[in-house]
């Protein structure tokens, strides 16, 4: 429950970053965007946020973060809610109960990304601090991976597999998107 409360105020920090867009403003995330792997889910996922980005490689870092954390907690509560009312096998059960714990930690890991990328200040220890940051991330990424090798038995409903894999893979693929805005900035 404490976990919870931990991270309710996320989606109305997301809301509240929505306001209308400029035009220079749009086109910094659309050209930030075609430079990561999925330039389409990310100018989808980011472009509403364009006034708050601004031009700044540190907001959209840190949106990209926010944005792939809000995210994963939601594909956490829709697994839960799969489980809930789908009937799985012991052996289904057991592996997306590993999932969870997987994203579980990702989204613990992308928290304190977020966190990180709100103290980093330019100077001695800052890329110490990015690289920590980018650490962690590619640690979160490495969780949404993991979750999906769980449902590799062939014996496994397709189903299950196909729902979980769909959900999993765009967090993963957040996390890339996130990634490259924090390599990009700590790039300067």
């Amino acid at each position: 429950m404490r976990e919870r409360k931990r991270y309710m105020w996320l989606p109305f920090l997301i809301l509240s970053l929505a306001i209308t867009p400029t035009r220079s403003n749009t086109l910094f995330i659309y050209k930030s965007c075609h430079t990561t792997l999925y330039p389409e889910l990310c100018y989808l996922y980011l472009s509403r946020f364009a006034t708050r980005i601004g031009t700044s490689p540190r907001l959209l870092a840190q949106t990209a973060l926010a944005a792939t954390l809000s995210t994963t907690r939601t594909t956490s509560k829709q697994l839960i809610t799969y489980t809930k009312t789908h009937k799985m096998t012991r052996r289904e059960m057991s592996a997306m109960k590993d999932c969870l714990e997987e994203i579980g930690d990702s989204a613990y890991e992308l928290h304190i990304s977020m966190v990180e990328m709100g103290k980093v200040r330019s100077g001695s220890d800052f890329l110490f601090n990015m690289n920590s940051i980018e650490t962690w991330v590619s640690a979160a990424l490495t969780d949404d991976d993991t979750c999906t090798d769980g449902f590799s038995d062939k014996r496994m409903n397709t189903e299950v597999k196909i729902m979980v894999r769909k959900h999993v893979l765009n967090i993963a693929h957040l996390a890339s998107i996130a990634l490259a805005f924090v390599n990009n900035y700590a790039k300067g």
